[in-house]
């Protein structure tokens, strides 16, 4: 809001807006001070002012980062995740800038840093580059929008980064089961083995699995409720005979208090699931296979059952098709197999001398 008071000879305009520094300014003429008012509150209601520094200077980016994690993230699904990245992101230097110095080109050469690699730091993806810098830009816009923070604009909301899409097709090879279970026999956590197989039976996401709880599970009909998935829906799907044989070991682990309470069947957390896993695989040595692709496998396996794209997604939880084909790799050796020693070729000219006659 602009105000306009007369100082002797001269009129001085003062203009004031939430967010931005007091603007003053002294004319000899009244109608030049009222112009230049006007000129600047609309400058103010476009956006078109700089944000004020003296606010800015005071924070860093670090502070943002913390307090998102701390206060929001822990009331999202699956914030964990974030965190987890936010927290490695806090080692960078950029995080002790402060926002009145912060633009998109720190973030330029933070991802060009993080892709080539610098010292120990060992190199990342461009995909992986931008899943880190999707969090900074939801928590950036979460200061502007709700702590009041006088950004003028988020630095990442015009950031382009050109991701090759590089979609896993990674299944698991020959033998390396068996190797991932004699290994899983020396593990510490007892979970890893059980949780492994019921992931290969049901094809369920990591979190799903460690959420799953007792009153989730209908043993008489052979079936788990899936309460709450990545797509926010529910899903029940069948369970096979070694599936079901899993969660009732895992019962018979609870105690009676457990059980009253509808404990969770797999009681882990995802970091301790995780670093049993790393550990796990390479106490095997099974290279590149991360705990997702399991499921993967394990829908590839439907799709090899000969069960149809709306039974599969039935027990996936696809909702999009094409997301669900992105799964579903059919396995090669099998096809060779059903190949057998003739060619496509052959069988075609076959036909073609069946059609002529």
């Amino acid at each position: 809001m602009a105000s306009i008071h007369r100082h002797r000879d001269k009129y001085q305009v003062r203009v004031r807006r939430k967010g931005l520094p007091t603007i003053t300014k002294t004319f000899h003429k009244l109608s030049d001070a009222k112009e230049w008012a006007t000129l600047q509150e609309r400058q103010a209601d476009r956006g078109e002012l700089g944000p004020d520094r003296k606010v800015l200077e005071t924070i860093t980016l670090s502070e943002l980062v913390i307090r998102y994690r701390d206060t929001v993230l822990p009331d999202k699904k699956a914030g964990y995740k974030e965190a987890e990245m936010l927290t490695a992101f806090l080692r960078h230097p950029i995080c002790k800038k402060r926002l009145s110095e912060l633009s998109a080109t720190d973030f330029v050469k933070w991802k060009d840093e993080r892709i080539k690699g610098k010292g120990s730091v060992r190199p990342i993806t461009a995909k992986s580059a931008k899943r880190f810098l999707s969090p900074v830009q939801r928590l950036l816009q979460v200061a502007m929008d709700e702590w009041d923070i006088p950004l003028r604009e988020n630095p990442l909301s015009r950031f382009k980064l050109k991701v090759i899409d590089n979609k896993r097709q990674r299944r698991l090879r020959e033998g390396e089961l068996g190797r991932l279970l004699e290994a899983g026999k020396k593990t510490r956590n007892p979970l890893i083995v059980p949780i492994i197989m019921f992931a290969l039976e049901t094809a369920m996401r990591r979190g799903e699995i460690l959420a799953l709880r007792l009153r989730d599970v209908d043993l008489e009909r052979h079936s788990a409720t899936v309460r709450e998935s990545k797509n926010g829906y529910s899903r029940t799907i069948p369970l096979s005979s070694a599936a079901t044989a899993i969660l009732i070991d895992a019962i018979s682990r609870m105690d009676n208090d457990e059980k009253a309470k509808n404990g969770r069947l797999f009681p882990t957390t995802p970091i301790a699931l995780r670093l049993a896993w790393d550990r796990l695989t390479k106490r095997a040595k099974v290279d590149d296979l991360n705990f997702h692709d399991l499921r993967h496998e394990a829908i590839s396996r439907l799709f090899e059952l000969g069960l149809t794209v709306p039974e599969v997604a039935s027990i996936s939880g696809h909702r999009d098709m094409r997301m669900l084909f992105r799964y579903a790799h059919a396995n090669h050796a099998n096809i060779r197999a059903k190949f057998g020693t003739g060619s496509l070729h052959a069988t075609a000219s076959s036909a073609s001398q069946i059609a002529a006659e």
